[in-house]
């Protein structure tokens, strides 16, 4: 199973009279989401799925990604939103009769989770050493047998400098 893990796009500043998860991308965010999403399109990728944080901003950049053509089913799940847990989205994502394991899924969160996640997968801990740019990417392979943490391997890390 591949996973990317791709975080929203740019999103308005935090304002003390908007819920953080209300918060919706911008202009700047819509139109550069729009251009990362094309260019991983013109890259070929396709996603059996894209799971979402069931945050506006999150959610707003998933929908980009379904109305580029890079997959048809779009679900939202708790586990996305901040401070969510691996450990969690693992029990229930990872089970074969959920997702088959040749499966592509793109999962759209935030900040730090989704370098924590992707720490974790590859190293077993958090090292606080990745840093995921919004609209950016992170592409890893998950093995095909046993727990995937500390035992998957990184193949994609790309800001979205890189695909405009």
């Amino acid at each position: 199973m591949n996973l990317y893990l791709i975080r929203h796009g740019i999103a308005e500043e935090r304002q003390p009279d908007t819920q953080d998860e209300e918060r919706s991308l911008t202009k700047e965010g819509k139109q550069k989401t729009q251009k990362v999403a094309q260019r991983i399109k013109q890259l070929g990728l396709q996603f059996d799925v894209i799971v979402t944080s069931p945050l506006v901003r999150a959610y707003q950049t998933s929908e980009i990604l379904v109305a580029t053509g890079l997959s048809t089913q779009l679900e939202k799940s708790p586990h996305l939103a901040p401070n969510g847990n691996i450990s969690s989205w693992l029990n229930y994502w990872l089970e074969p009769k959920n997702y088959p394991q040749k499966a592509q899924i793109a999962l759209v969160g935030h900040e730090p989770d989704l370098s924590n996640w992707a720490e974790n997968l590859l190293w077993g801990e958090t090292k606080d050493s990745l840093v995921l740019k919004k609209a950016g990417m992170i592409g890893i392979k998950l093995p095909e047998i046993g727990s995937p943490l500390g035992r998957s391997h990184m193949f994609w890390l790309t800001p979205p400098k890189y695909l405009l």
